[in-house]
């Protein structure tokens, strides 16, 4: 098959792994973890990565090769679109990028996504210039409405944030695969590399996680099972699974076979 890449605004990547950098044990850790996993971008939460060096602290940008990964702000932390605004403008002001990963989430305990402030924070950040990747439900309308609010891409929850819980409804992201004109990348809940495989078999053009690696009792191990996982579900989507069938189907051709000999009666 032709070159396969992943384009995002004016971006084109190879991988389609993108990988958090939070609730690493150790920066080196999550530095052998990001690198066995092939990614190319990975995100960084603002509000939690010092990228102020508040008090003379290092941040957690220090510890990433900017050579190697594109950096996706993200605005992890915020409960409102006045506040996911003002990080996002935050961190373009330090020349971290261009993109933003939008994400306002209704309440600390579900952690799901507030449908009305992230479609209003979308409008006000695209307006604003920025490339938006927004996090959001797996609701196919909201999903059309996110699009059309100009984001760049669209990413719908496998299930909620670091929960492990892996793809709880396949069909509304196929759905959403479907009908969208912008790249669908699954983020948040990936427990496994099977969740990641199942994914990218429905037809998600990547996968984005965090939990699902930093908190595996092998980080770096699971990072290439991700890996292999996301790699191996591309390539089964674009190449076509047969159709589910309700009974069972020959694989040889019955026409001209010679019929097994009935019981009792020697084979030649």
């Amino acid at each position: 098959m032709e070159e396969d890449l992943l384009q995002i605004g004016r971006r084109r990547f190879r991988s389609r792994l993108i990988l958090g950098t939070g609730k690493y044990p150790t920066l080196d850790l999550m530095n052998e973890a990001l690198k066995a996993s092939g990614c190319e971008c990975v995100t960084v939460a603002v509000r939690r990565a010092n990228i102020e060096r508040k008090g003379g602290e290092p941040s957690l940008l220090d510890a990433l090769d900017l050579k190697r990964y594109a950096i996706l702000p993200n605005t992890a932390g915020c409960f409102n679109a006045e506040d996911a605004v003002r990080t996002a403008h935050l961190a373009r002001e330090f020349d971290l990028s261009d993109m933003i990963k939008l994400e306002v989430l209704s309440d600390p305990q579900s952690l799901l996504p507030d449908p009305v402030a992230t479609l209003e924070a979308t409008k006000r950040l695209v307006k604003d210039g920025f490339t938006v990747l927004v996090y959001t439900s797996d609701d196919p309308i909201l999903a059309k409405r996110l699009e059309e609010a100009g984001a760049a891409s669209v990413m719908p929850l496998g299930s909620p944030i670091g929960s492990g819980q892996g793809i709880l409804n396949p069909w509304a992201i196929r759905t959403i695969v479907e009908r969208a004109r912008v790249p669908i990348i699954v983020d948040a809940g990936v427990g496994t590399a099977s969740d990641t495989a199942i994914a990218m078999e429905l037809g998600a053009d990547g996968v984005l996680m965090n939990s699902g690696v930093a908190l595996a009792k092998d980080p770096v191990a699971m990072a290439g099972a991700m890996r292999h996982a996301c790699e191996a579900g591309r390539l089964a989507y674009r190449a076509g699974r047969i159709p589910r069938r309700e009974w069972g189907q020959a694989s040889s051709p019955v026409a001209g076979t010679i019929a097994a000999p009935p019981p009792g009666v020697p084979g030649e």
